[in-house]
């Protein structure tokens, strides 16, 4: 059982608790850069509407890449238009971290190794401090120090545990500022790396952890590698918040989160897809009309589940404990719902039909 801490609660923004018996939270990041929305407003706009769909789709908390002051200003501008909460990332120039806090910036990642100065640091901590904003402390190994980098190549030391030893020697700077509003991430690409910084951290101390795969690929891969991480350590108790890596769109990120979390035990509710892979027997298509429904039905609020079938032949029967389906063949397609066929329809009114009998549920 790790402390509480909370995101957000500054301004407009949620507040969302993280750890101690908190459920666990989903994280993705913006993957363009944001310079300049702050004075266009149509783009501004624009992404406002997409981080309303993240939300939708079970985004908890949203991550922004802030490298320069125009990028922190534009960061405010977005931050003061939205209720989700938003982590402004910040390397190197202590100052983009002041700037944001001047807005309503839910926390501040930043990696004391290179913030430069303690009075660097420092500013900042006591900046959160005053407006009460967290602080996410981000080790990858990448940004390991310089000397446990020559014990890990002189096989003396575990990348693993260089990555523990940088989070703690990271979080002490801020216990001595007697700040414990903090979240730590230990992230590198190997997920055995990954498991082991994050259970030799989880041992020592009650710090809330923020679990990730860093680069860990495209769609696939990065799937593959972030459910074997995310569940080992998540049927140990270990991880607070979460975010699957991809080389892909946020959307998918979040996606993956959710069914993680759910497979997991530790999120329920919502809509739930199964849907067949399809075979030479196909009678329907069922990868189009997944493409179609899959972010609408996920972001709706009904706690169903939705089966898409590709032949009647075994469609209705292995989707008989599904709330809704459909499926087809010939060129007709058949609504049913908990294995009884309720409409046989033409594949062209497939779409209209299936909203139709989606919103008796």
């Amino acid at each position: 059982m790790t402390r509480k801490i909370y995101i957000g609660g500054e301004g407009i923004t949620k507040r969302i608790a993280v750890g101690g018996d908190s459920p666990v939270t989903i994280q993705t990041m913006w993957k363009e850069p944001i310079a300049g929305l702050d004075t266009d407003e149509k783009k501004r706009t624009e992404l406002l509407k997409k981080i309303n769909s993240l939300e939708l789709l079970g985004c908890d908390i949203l991550r922004f890449a802030v490298p320069d002051m125009e990028s922190a200003h534009a960061f405010n501008s977005i931050a003061a238009e939205t209720p989700m909460p938003l982590v402004a990332d910040i390397h190197f120039d202590y100052r983009l971290a002041l700037e944001c806090l001047k807005g309503s910036v839910a926390a501040i990642r930043i990696n004391p190794g290179n913030i430069g100065k303690r009075e660097n640091v420092e500013a900042v901590v006591n900046g959160c401090r005053a407006h009460g904003v967290a602080i996410r402390i981000g080790v990858n190994t990448g940004s390991l120090p310089k000397d446990l980098e020559a014990q890990v190549e002189a096989g003396n030391l575990t990348r693993a545990a260089a990555l523990s030893e940088t989070a703690a020697r990271e979080a002490s700077v801020f216990d001595e500022l007697n700040f414990d509003q903090i979240v730590v991430s230990m992230k590198a690409s190997s997920v055995r790396e990954t498991i082991d910084a994050n259970e030799a951290f989880a041992r020592k101390y009650d710090i809330p952890l923020h679990i990730g795969v860093t680069e860990a690929g495209p769609l696939i891969t990065g799937i593959v590698k972030s459910t074997l991480a995310f569940s080992t350590l998540l049927n140990e108790g270990i991880g607070n918040t979460i975010r699957v890596s991809l080389s892909a769109a946020p959307e998918n990120e979040v996606i993956a989160g959710r069914e993680i979390l759910y497979e997991c035990g530790r999120r329920s509710g919502g809509v739930k897809i199964v849907s067949c892979p399809r075979c030479g027997r196909l009678g329907f298509d069922v990868h189009s009309f997944v493409d179609r429904w899959q972010n609408e039905l996920l972001s709706m609020h009904k706690d169903i589940t939705v089966a898409v079938m590709g032949c009647v032949v075994n469609g209705p029967g292995e989707g008989k404990h599904a709330d809704i389906g459909i499926a087809g063949a010939g060129g007709k397609a058949v609504i049913f719902k908990k294995g009884k066929i309720v409409r046989t329809i033409d594949e062209k009114d497939a779409d209209k039909i299936f909203r139709e009998e989606l919103n008796t549920l």
